[in-house]
């Protein structure tokens, strides 16, 4: 959570930081590259994590945007839940991550990554995700889940069980194919 506006320029330079240190210019406005809208997206995300209980007009702005900007790239990120250092790499099939998840710094989503129910009862089951992880094209991630720091996901994986650290996965379900060294 951020209490300062320290922790928000924070945030927003870890992340710059995974855009290696490059903002998407007004170019990349003109011809509608993805690294735009996915930048303006995790930045308005921020503002909205800011300006929550603070200045609400600023904060409706930022929603405004943040929404738009949510249903044009077919992703939905709810406030308070990934960590600084996020990074987005494509947009393309949907990416959920709903309230009950927390994702820790520098971790890398690509599209298709859903954190969701076992059923169809919505659960406050937690997720938490550790530090530095990467997931592939189409994750599923289902249940009360703990993943640990440094974990690699492969593509059209689903996760139902815990994942240690360092570890690197795969399958329907997912199991361990061999831990990093």
């Amino acid at each position: 959570m951020m209490h300062s506006k320290i922790d928000l320029q924070y945030y927003l330079s870890e992340d710059l930081k995974r855009f290696n240190n490059k903002k998407p210019n007004f170019k990349d406005y003109l011809l509608h590259n993805e690294v735009w809208y996915i930048f303006r997206y995790i930045r308005h995300l921020r503002y909205i994590e800011y300006y929550k209980n603070r200045n609400k007009l600023l904060f409706l702005w930022h929603f405004f945007k943040y929404k738009r900007l949510g249903f044009q790239l077919r992703i939905t990120i709810y406030p308070g839940t990934v960590g600084a250092g996020f990074r987005i790499y494509h947009v393309g099939d949907f990416i959920h991550i709903g309230p009950n998840v927390r994702i820790g710094k520098n971790c890398t989503i690509l599209p298709g990554v859903v954190f969701g129910n076992k059923t169809e009862k919505e659960d406050k089951n937690k997720v938490i995700v550790g530090d530095n992880c990467y997931f592939g094209l189409g994750v599923k991630i289902l249940g009360n889940i703990k993943i640990g720091n440094n974990v690699t996901i492969g593509a059209n994986a689903i996760v139902t069980h815990d994942v240690p650290d360092n570890a690197i996965i795969g399958g329907i379900p997912a199991k361990i194919i061999k831990f990093k060294e």
